[in-house]
């Protein structure tokens, strides 16, 4: 009966937990709370504070990488709870691009959307970011790497604080307007990262990008967070051999 309750337990958390994430680590809401405890709530500040320390790959994206140790654990061990994590986290099936059980790598490609908004004179756009999540697996340690080259733009040109003024829509007729019901995940424009602040300091959209750069760099740590508790602790805290 015990391990039944433990079992049901288990069931509901991947369950719930999953469904709540919605292909996602955490919610908007929880990265921003926790990258205003991690860096301030100040975004320029805390963006230059975190940029001090980056250096752009040579594709000029946003790559972070890490090795955990792993002691005692063999390749398949890993392999197999960090699959039952991801396949638990990311309901959308599309965001696991590779699983290569063999090779052991696992790559995850989604979406994070409104990471950062803004409101104009007279455009409203919010910016999401796709990274690019890579797990190589050894027998005993895992590397994580994750990158951002851009940032994605989605622009209704009929939520600045003048929209309501006005009936002209004769500029930026490629962007959308409010009601437009086109696929969310086709992108109005990309920033690339490298073109912004803070590694461009006179940045036209400095304090959106701020506060980008920011939330960017705590969804690693955010992520980098899971994969680690999964790999010394499994998803659950009852993945060993002994059944």
């Amino acid at each position: 009966m015990k391990n039944m309750k433990f079992w049901m337990v288990a069931i509901l958390f991947i369950f719930f937990g999953g469904m709540s994430v919605q292909a996602q680590v955490m919610k908007i809401a929880d990265l921003e709370k926790y990258a205003k405890e991690k860096y301030g709530a100040k975004w320029v500040d805390a963006a230059a504070t975190i940029a001090s320390g980056l250096v752009l790959d040579k594709n000029e994206s946003l790559t972070y990488q890490e090795v955990i140790e792993a002691p005692g654990k063999t390749k398949q061990q890993l392999y197999v709870n960090l699959n039952y994590w991801i396949t638990a986290t990311f309901k959308d099936k599309q965001a696991i691009t590779l699983n290569d059980k063999e090779a052991g790598c696992i790559i995850v490609t989604s979406t994070m959307k409104g990471i950062a908004e803004h409101t104009g004179t007279l455009n409203k756009y919010s910016v999401s970011i796709t990274p690019v999540i890579r797990i190589d697996i050894k027998d005993e340690k895992i590397r994580f790497t994750y990158t951002v080259q851009n940032y994605d733009l989605l622009t209704d040109i009929s939520g600045g604080w003048l929209s309501g003024l006005t009936d002209e829509r004769t500029y930026g007729d490629s962007k959308r307007k409010a009601d437009d019901k086109t696929n969310s995940n086709l992108y109005d424009e990309q920033w690339e990262i490298a073109r912004h602040y803070p590694f461009v300091e006179k940045d036209p959209q400095k304090r959106t990008c701020a506060k980008a750069l920011v939330m960017t760099h705590a969804y690693s740590n955010a992520f980098l967070d899971k994969v680690e508790e999964v790999v010394k602790n499994g998803l659950v805290g009852n993945e060993d051999e002994d059944w």
